[in-house]
């Protein structure tokens, strides 16, 4: 009775201490319109291990849901660099900027100011 008792333990304290692979994060990303959004969210959802991937026009902030055991957070953001869209830490090339639609062009100081009307 004593085995099954530490057996029944043991396990116990592997399952509370087992680390949870599934991780959440809110980052900042740069974009304008619903169509930065939606390209935004595409690379995430794209990244190998990203779950959940929702970002704000208004506030700018990209909710992310994602195993860390598949992908990690600089692998994210180079996915959204990639797309053009700029993060705190890893900035889209000029070359990769340019590729996004021009009404999303969010580094022009006159069209972020059209986007708030």
């Amino acid at each position: 009775m004593k085995k099954i008792t530490v057996i029944a333990i043991m396990l116990l304290a592997t399952v509370t201490f087992a680390q949870s692979k599934n991780e959440q994060a809110t980052i900042e990303v740069d974009g304008v319109c619903m169509m930065c959004k939606s390209r935004i969210e595409k690379a995430c959802l794209a990244t190998k291990g990203v779950k959940s991937a929702n970002w704000s026009v208004e506030t700018h902030e990209l909710k992310l849901y994602y195993n860390a055991q598949k992908t990690n957070l600089d692998s994210i953001k180079t996915k959204i660099a990639s797309v053009g869209h700029d993060t705190k830490d890893i900035k889209a090339t000029e070359e990769q900027y340019l590729s996004v639609h021009p009404c999303c062009r969010y580094r022009d100081d006159a069209l972020k100011d059209e986007h708030k009307e």
